[in-house]
């Protein structure tokens, strides 16, 4: 890779630092191409892209994005994947790597702009997806708010039953 390259990987690495929601580093060490290449292909299904980078250029493209926690994890052969939404989908996917295939090693990521470490990671990927959880947000609100309007209108419908007994027992009589 000559200077020129090198320069303009840089400039594109430090777009895509700056560009994504959230990055997650793994040890790619001892991957098969036919693993890498499914598991790239996962990344793309779940949001985000999965590149193989080379740790000089990173740092350089680091300090450029203002994103100097990711420095930490440039240590050994690194892979970076460039979340474009959320997170968690591509935290599944390389979790269930990591977990199918051994020689895969999660070492942490940048969410938010702050350092997570690899339980973290594995925690976002426990969670649901962004849509799941707003629904169960908007449900978990929507309890109390219809808890409140039964109670309210308790009184005005035992009143409506009242009146209409009442004057089911007039046209009785």
């Amino acid at each position: 890779m000559n200077r020129e390259q090198k320069v303009a990987k840089v400039e594109e690495l430090t777009e895509k630092l700056k560009a994504s929601s959230a990055l997650l580093v793994a040890d790619y060490r001892g991957l098969t191409v036919a693993e890498a290449r499914k598991l790239r292909n996962e990344m793309r299904e779940a949001g985000a892209d999965f590149e193989v980078v080379k740790n000089s250029l990173v740092e350089r493209a680091a300090d450029a994005a203002a994103v100097e926690d990711l420095k930490q994890y440039l240590d050994g052969p690194t892979a970076i994947a460039f979340c474009h939404e959320e997170a968690a989908a591509p935290a599944k996917v390389l979790t269930r790597f990591a977990r199918e295939l051994k020689p895969l090693e999660i070492k942490g990521g940048i969410l938010d702009g702050n350092s997570i470490d690899m339980e973290t990671v594995k925690f976002l990927a426990s969670l649901p997806p962004r849509d799941v959880l707003l629904g169960q947000l908007a449900g978990a609100m929507q309890g109390p708010i219809r808890g409140l309007a039964t109670v309210c209108a308790g009184p005005i419908r035992g009143l409506v039953t009242t009146l209409s007994r009442i004057q089911e027992q007039k046209e009785a009589a």
